[in-house]
């Protein structure tokens, strides 16, 4: 698939960056790495030299079976970022903001790398998956390594279809690609990730149409419940953000994932947007209520297990990155406050102001 570009404004004489492939045709096979980069003082050199080797890998490992549309997405987060790159740093990047409501939390856990591995191919996506752990070498720890695999007609396995309302085309490259609203870093995107595991006997117990009211869309035809009928507490209307009257996208390609003999039933949850607000809402709504109180009862029977924001940059970014990789670290930038941010609370706050002004089910 060909990767899509972003239109250079008038008078823009800066070739036009090549972005990381978030928008893809969805793939049957996905493994999900999520690392934490050593403290040791080589580290830091040992990863910005593997940034630019990426590509490479990729394309290595690709040519094997063209057809099968092999991808990487590389993420990093925020106290990373400081530790890697420095200033400047993208405007909305800063660490996953936990959520506690009642029983409900939405948990941040360690992760300073993502990888995001796509294909057709379970077997092209371990090799690349070994080659890149095998180049970073003792500079990372894994903290989480998910494999997923799509389920009869992309559905879930709480027996949904998943990923219906994402954009496409333009509209999915408008959703996910920053643009001017932070141009330093254009072409790049911001990326959420989640492990749910879900009380599949609790769900099961549960009529077909108690869990079409939850999800909100019909469980065999996968139509989206008239309003009339449709809970405000459904899934799909929580999960719905609409700003001056037009609704904002994000892209999705979430995964089933499991292990029957351990009882273990997943989603992993993955969202690209050009801004993480969109998300953040999305999941506030989730966990706390629209209005407060008013949850999504899907996380009754789902429970998120790992929570990471990171940033993605373009494929240009990481190419330029690998080419001098210093030794010496840059000064870390003021991130304490993001960082030390308190959990939100029941009434959505986080102690620290107003979440809105940034540009999604």
């Amino acid at each position: 698939m060909e990767l899509p570009s972003l239109t250079i404004p008038q008078g823009n004489t800066e070739p036009t960056p090549v972005q990381q492939p978030v928008v893809q045709a969805l793939t049957r096979a996905a493994i999900f790495l999520v690392a934490t980069v050593q403290p040791a003082p080589d580290s830091r050199a040992a990863v910005r030299s593997f940034c630019g080797d990426l590509s490479a890998l990729v394309r290595a490992v690709g040519f094997r079976d063209i057809e099968a549309n092999l991808s990487c997405v590389m993420g990093i987060g925020s106290d990373a970022w400081d530790r890697l790159f420095g200033q400047p740093r993208p405007a909305q990047l800063h660490p996953f903001r936990e959520i506690k409501s009642g029983p409900r939390h939405a948990v941040a856990t360690p992760g300073d790398l993502l990888f995001h591995i796509r294909c057709k191919r379970m077997d092209l996506c371990f090799e690349l998956a070994t080659q890149i752990m095998g180049r970073l070498g003792e500079a990372v720890s894994t903290v989480d390594e998910v494999h997923g695999f799509r389920y009869f007609d992309d559905r879930d396995l709480i027996g949904f279809v998943d990923g219906t309302e994402n954009p496409t085309a333009q509209e999915a490259i408008d959703a996910v690609y920053i643009g001017a609203e932070d141009p330093g870093f254009g072409g790049g995107s911001y990326v959420i990730v989640q492990k749910y595991l879900h009380d599949v006997r609790g769900w099961n117990a549960l009529s077909t149409e108690a869990q079409e009211r939850i999800i909100g869309r019909t469980k065999l035809s996968d139509i989206e419940l008239d309003d009339a009928v449709k809970p405000t507490s459904a899934h799909n209307a929580l999960t719905t953000i609409v700003e001056d009257g037009k609704e904002i996208k994000i892209v999705r390609d979430n995964m089933p994932f499991g292990r029957v003999g351990d009882g273990e039933f997943g989603t992993y949850f993955i969202g690209y947007a050009r801004s993480p607000r969109t998300i953040e809402q999305m999941l506030e709504n989730m966990f706390i209520g629209r209005p407060p109180g008013n949850y999504d009862r899907l996380l009754d029977f789902s429970f998120a297990k790992t929570g990471n924001l990171f940033f993605v940059p373009t494929a240009s970014f990481l190419d330029d990155a690998g080419e001098d990789a210093p030794t010496a670290a840059p000064k870390p930038a003021a991130t304490a406050a993001a960082a030390a941010a308190p959990p939100l609370t029941r009434d959505g706050s986080l102690g620290i102001g107003s979440l809105k002004g940034d540009p999604a089910s």
